[in-house]
C-alpha cells in the first residue's frame, strides 16, 4: 500500500498545497498517483470526469498528478447552506441537507463510501495522496471521525503533519497537535513539514533541533513562503482578498461578496490578469466605480440577493448600467438578473418566491436534480472558444435564453441582453480560456486587452510548487514512508 496522509494542525496550514506539490513530484517521477479526500467542507467544487461533483482542490491536484479528476476522490463533499447546516455529497451526488447533529449521526454511513472510494483508487493508482481535513486535534469531532485519523487508523496509512510558520507559533502548533493525539495516532506520524517560511532558514535550527528531540519525530523540510504564488482555493475568500494588487492601465472589475458565495475560483483568472483591478466589496463597504460589476456564484441565491437589495447593490447596478457599464451573472449571480425566482421545495432556503433584479424577462425554479455538466462552447460576443462547467439546482426559462450568451453542442446557455450591457450564464470557469478572457475584456472595456493564458499559468505554477518542495523537503525519506 503506497499511501501516504498529510494532516494540518489546522485549517489552510498547507494540507492542500503539500499534496498538490507531491501529485506533480510524482508525476515527474513516472508514478500513477491519485488525490484524495475523504470529506470536504468548501462551496468551491468541480465538476469530474464521471459528472459528479467534487471539492475544487482534489480537482486541481488531479490536474496536478496528470489524471482526471473522479469522484473518488472526494467521496463526501459538504457545501455549507447556513452556519448549521449542508447539502451533503456522497459519490459525487447530493443526498440533501443536513444539520451538524444530523450529519455526525450519518458519518458512519458516509465512512462507507470513504472506504470504498479509496479501495477503488489504490487499484487504479501505484500511489495514493490523502489530504486531512482541520487538525486531527479537534476534540469535539474526533467520535466518528472520517477526515483525519479515524481514516488513517482504518486504512493503516503513515501521516505526516503540517504546520504554518507564518501564522506563528509553528512550535506549539506542530507539539500542540501532537501531545492531544492518541498513542497508535502519535506512532503514525513519520515527520512534519514546516510551511511559509520567510528569511534565513538556518535562524530556525535551534527550534528544529528542540522540536525533533522532544517529539522523536524528524523536521522532513522547511517549505519557503513563495511570493506571488497562485493556488486555487479551497474555500476562503481571504486568499483571494489578500492577495489583490493594485495595477496601472486597468479594468475595474468589482464584486459583491455575497455571505454564501460559491466557485469564486471563476475570479481567479480576472485577479491574476496583468490589467485588471479586482476589487471584492464586503458587507458595509463603499461600492467603488467599476467598468464591470460581477455577480458570481451562490449556495443559497435567494438570501444572497436579498443581502444584495439590503446592501443596496439593486441602486448601484442601475445606476451602473445606465453610464454604460458592463454587467455578468454567474450561475446564481445570473439568477439573480431575472424576474422571479422560485424554491418550492425549499431546497437552498425557507423562501420560496422573490422577485429578481428583473433585467433579464425569465424565471427561475429550484429542482430537485443537481445539473453537473462539462461544457465546451463559443461565446456570442466574438465566437471566441469558451469552456466550462454547470453545477446548480435551477432551471431558467423565459424570452431572454432566445439570445444565449453561449452557444454549445450541448445546448445553449444563457443570455445576453439587446443593448449587449449584461451577460449571464451556468457556466463556471467563464474566464480560464485565454480566447474567451481576451474577448470579454474587449468587451468590457474599449482599450484592448493585454492576452494572459491563465491555464498556462496555473501549470506554471504547479511546477514552481513541485520545484520547492523538490529543493527544500526530504522528498526520498517522503517517498520511503509510502513504500516508494
Amino acid at each position: 500500500m503506497h499511501t501516504l496522509m498529510i494532516q494540518g494542525t489546522c485549517s489552510d496550514a498547507g494540507k492542500t498545497l503539500v499534496v498538490a506539490g507531491l501529485c506533480r513530484l510524482l508525476r515527474q517521477r513516472g508514478i500513477t498517483v491519485a488525490p484524495f479526500k475523504p470529506q470536504n467542507m468548501a462551496n468551491n467544487s468541480a465538476v469530474t470526469i464521471d459528472n459528479g461533483e467534487i471539492g475544487r482542490a482534489q480537482a486541481v491536484q488531479a490536474l496536478a498528478a496528470g489524471v482526471p479528476p473522479h469522484t473518488d476522490m472526494n467521496p463526501v463533499l459538504l457545501k455549507p447552506t447556513t452556519d448549521v447546516g449542508a447539502q451533503v455529497i456522497i459519490n459525487g451526488r447530493a443526498i440533501g441537507n443536513m444539520d451538524a447533529r444530523q450529519y455526525h449521526a450519518f458519518k458512519p454511513t458516509a465512512f462507507d463510501s470513504v472506504i470504498a472510494s479509496y479501495q477503488r483508487l489504490q487499484k487504479q493508482y501505484a500511489a495514493v495522496l490523502v489530504e486531512g481535513a482541520g487538525s486531527p486535534a479537534e476534540i469535539n469531532l474526533r467520535e466518528h471521525d472520517i477526515a483525519n485519523m479515524g481514516f488513517a487508523e482504518a486504512i493503516d496509512c503513515p501521516v505526516i503533519l503540517v504546520g504554518d510558520i507564518d501564522r506563528g507559533g509553528v512550535f506549539a502548533q506542530l507539539q500542540g497537535t501532537l501531545n492531544l493525539l492518541s498513542d497508535s495516532e502519535q506512532q503514525r506520524i513519520k515527520g512534519f513539514v514546516i510551511n511559509r517560511f520567510r528569511g534565513d532558514v538556518d535562524l530556525l535550527n535551534p527550534g528544529i533541533e528542540w522540536l525533533e528531540q522532544n517529539t522523536g519525530k524528524p523536521v522532513l523540510g522547511v517549505l519557503p513562503y513563495l511570493q506571488d504564488f497562485h493556488l486555487e482555493a479551497e474555500d476562503s475568500l481571504n486568499s483571494l482578498q489578500n492577495t489583490l494588487k493594485e495595477k496601472t492601465s486597468t479594468i475595474n472589475v468589482v464584486v459583491p461578496a455575497l455571505p454564501r458565495i460559491s466557485n469564486h475560483t471563476d475570479l481567479d483568472p480576472l485577479r491574476l490578469h496583468p490589467q485588471v483591478n479586482l476589487h471584492i466589496v464586503r458587507q458595509g463597504q463603499p461600492h467603488p466605480a467599476a467598468d464591470l460589476i460581477l455577480l458570481p456564484g451562490s449556495k443559497s441565491v435567494m438570501h444572497d440577493l436579498q443581502w444584495l437589495i439590503d446592501q443596496g447593490w439593486d441602486k448601484t447596478i442601475q445606476r451602473h448600467l445606465r453610464y454604460g457599464g458592463k454587467l455578468i451573472g454567474i450561475c446564481g449571480g445570473f439568477q439573480m438578473l431575472g424576474k422571479s425566482l422560485h424554491d418550492p421545495l425549499a431546497l437552498e432556503s425557507d423562501i420560496a418566491d422573490m422577485q429578481g433584479l428583473g433585467l433579464f424577462d425569465m424565471q427561475t425554479i429550484l429542482e430537485t436534480k443537481k445539473q453537473l455538466h462539462n461544457r465546451q462552447g463559443t461565446l456570442s460576443i466574438g465566437n471566441a472558444s469558451v469552456s466550462g462547467y454547470e453545477i446548480h439546482l435551477g432551471i431558467s426559462r423565459g424570452p431572454a435564453m432566445q439570445q444565449p450568451a453561449i452557444r454549445s453542442v450541448g445546448g445553449n446557455d444563457g443570455a445576453i441582453s439587446t443593448d449587449g450591457q449584461i451577460l449571464g450564464t451556468y457556466w463556471h470557469g467563464l474566464f480560464e480560456a485565454s480566447q474567451a478572457l481576451h474577448t470579454l475584456l474587449n468587451w468590457v472595456n474599449e482599450k484592448p486587452a493585454e492576452k494572459f493564458n491563465y491555464e498556462a499559468f496555473r501549470e506554471q505554477q504547479i511546477d514552481r510548487l513541485a520545484m520547492a518542495m523538490e529543493q527544500h523537503l526530504d522528498v526520498k525519506r517522503i517517498m520511503q514512508a509510502m513504500g516508494l
